[in-house]
């Protein structure tokens, strides 16, 4: 008697477009990513407009039905628990305190799904396309802010007693101003990581860096907004300009004295480095960078054995799952727990 093959899909809810995949009963991608707008801001019932929508097209266009689906991976740019929204974040104020997770499973007709936010789905995703590693993985993104996830031996997300665990960009670093202040975080509290490496404090750089009088004449100095100049610094650091170099030096350097403290904690083996200097044409600098900040702070038996001193015992590596890695990362989460 044959058995009808099940898929799984995953569903990443973000700030603009909600991306979509799906995967087999075997974990092998089926048809292409599907990617819709997002309506977050519109409320969480305008986004399940959506996130039908992206099942539709799924399923369409690979010839699945939606009674072969099995289970639905879905992560959002909130905190949460058991699938409630703790928090408003990016979303829409009627997100906050509705268990998403069980209202979207009845509107599909009752397939099971599995919640989890972000940084989570991330580093779900990168540890789902390497299918040779299997011990733990540790992802850090830098981006607007700086999210990260921990995914355990044989691929479940460590998420918390109240799914609240791997916040790490609001762990403190002993680094201040040069007038001796500590920069605001955007959660409120001050010389937090992300306060010192995200688009945010990348910001916050250029500007005291440009106020500078050796800086005035810098092509950068030239009226337009911060914002933009922000944007424009990657730029200048593939042409290896000073002031932009320096600034990401920096960062980088920061980011690795951050991250000894939290493989200190989790010992992962391995760090993966998302966001979106991955595409930049100085990341190998850049890698290095956070190497040499992370052999400032971390113990020698977190850079080598010490039984067998050629082996590496924290290897960091970019990120390699590209835009679909969050909705890769819950399809994979779904299969794991649905199948």
């Amino acid at each position: 008697m044959s058995t009808s093959p099940v898929f799984f899909a995953g569903l990443d809810i973000g700030g603009t477009t909600v991306k979509s995949v799906l995967i087999d009963g075997e974990g092998e991608l089926v048809g292409e990513m599907v990617e819709v707008r997002s309506h977050v801001k519109n409320g969480y019932e305008a986004t399940f407009a959506q996130l039908e929508s992206a099942l539709d097209q799924l399923t369409g266009s690979s010839g699945v039905r939606r009674d072969q689906i099995a289970g639905v991976g879905l992560d959002v740019p909130a905190p949460s628990s058991e699938g409630v929204i703790w928090a408003q974040a990016n979303l829409g104020s009627d997100w906050v305190g509705t268990n998403v997770r069980d209202l979207f499973s009845e509107r599909i007709g009752g397939i099971p799904v599995y919640m989890t936010n972000d940084g989570n789905a991330a580093a779900l995703g990168e540890y789902a396309v390497r299918k040779k590693h299997f011990g733990s993985l540790l992802l850090v993104a830098p981006g607007t802010g700086l999210g990260g996830g921990f995914v355990l031996p044989g691929g479940r997300a460590w998420e918390g007693a109240n799914g609240l665990a791997l916040e790490v960009g609001h762990i403190s670093i002993p680094h201040r101003e040069e007038d001796g202040s500590l920069p605001q975080c955007s959660c409120g509290k001050l010389g937090c990581l992300e306060a010192w490496v995200s688009l945010v404090a990348l910001r916050r750089r250029v500007a005291i860096e440009l106020a500078k009088p050796e800086n005035a004449a810098h092509p950068l100095n030239d009226g337009t907004p911060v914002e933009e100049k922000a944007f424009r610094l990657r730029e200048f650091a593939e042409r290896r300009d000073d002031l932009a170099i320096g600034i990401f030096r920096q960062q980088g350097n920061l980011l690795g004295y951050g991250l000894a403290d939290l493989v200190r904690v989790f010992d992962p083996g391995l760090v993966v480095i998302g966001g979106g200097l991955a595409e930049t044409g100085f990341r190998d600098q850049y890698l290095e960078w956070i190497y040499q900040g992370f052999r400032e702070r971390a113990w020698p038996v977190y850079l080598n054995s010490p039984i067998h001193p050629e082996q590496i015992t924290t290897v960091f590596e970019w990120a390699t799952g590209g835009d679909a890695a969050a909705a890769v990362g819950v399809a994979f989460a779904a299969r794991e727990r649905f199948s």
